[in-house]
């Protein structure tokens, strides 16, 4: 969540989602951390109420998972959960 607040502050040490290691490659303040490990990655949003996770890997694309995870999370935001 400090990440959410502070945007940076977990790339000096990644980012750890079910043991595995994930390094921060962006984000955005109160929105969105991405992540990435070997060919596959991850993409945190931040709603009102909830964190939505959407974890890809070969064939999906980082792009692809961001889209989708996003786009999922504004929906989310605009119905006020």
């Amino acid at each position: 969540m400090k990440d959410f607040e502070e945007a940076g502050y977990l790339a000096p040490t990644g980012l750890f989602i079910g043991g595995a290691k994930y390094m921060v490659v962006q984000g955005e303040a109160e929105a969105v951390i991405r992540g990435k490990k070997g060919p596959g990655g991850v993409t945190i949003k931040k709603t009102t109420q909830a964190l939505v996770f959407g974890i890809y890997d070969e064939p999906m694309t980082g792009g692809q998972c961001n889209l989708v995870v996003e786009r999922l999370g504004d929906y989310l935001i605009e119905s006020d959960l």
